[in-house]
């Protein structure tokens, strides 16, 4: 990955790469994607909600001595669904390892040979095509040509 990518950038890929990657169970012990994603969204609902708790109760209670702690939980209660976000970030613009790079080609003819037009095909192509191509390949290609990788 390119090191001059920040984390505004990687952040924004991250949400991004959240949207396209196809939540399948076949995919589930082939990549780490969907736990990520499921944990992504529920630290998204819930942490935000444990942070304010953190501090409203110390602050109900009137506890100053406490305050620093509390904050402290309450900083790492909101970071964690960033953490989610950032990782998936970074992911999306991993480059494929070969073998993941072959299939994504196998994926991508098979799709352009049953009649779909597809944007042309990566030479070096990280995850988040592969995302785009495996979202492809579940709503358009039937259940016999999927059976060779699922």
């Amino acid at each position: 990955m390119n090191n001059k990518v920040g984390l505004v950038h990687s952040l924004k890929d991250g949400q991004k790469y959240m949207d396209i990657w196809p939540m399948r169970k076949e995919l589930n012990m082939l990549f780490p994607e969907q736990r990520v994603i499921k944990a992504t969204r529920f630290a998204i609902k819930v942490m935000p909600a444990i942070a304010a708790i953190s501090i409203l109760t110390q602050m109900a209670f009137q506890n100053q001595q406490a305050m620093p702690q509390a904050v402290v939980i309450a900083l790492f209660a909101i970071s964690l669904p960033l953490q989610g976000i950032w990782w998936l970030g970074n992911r999306a613009n991993t480059q494929l390892p070969p073998a993941l790079a072959g299939w994504y080609r196998e994926l991508y003819q098979k799709i352009t040979e049953s009649g779909f037009a597809l944007e042309p095909i990566k030479s070096k192509p990280r995850y988040k095509e592969l995302a785009v191509i495996l979202n492809r390949a579940f709503r358009q290609l039937d259940k016999t040509a999927l059976e060779r990788w699922f």
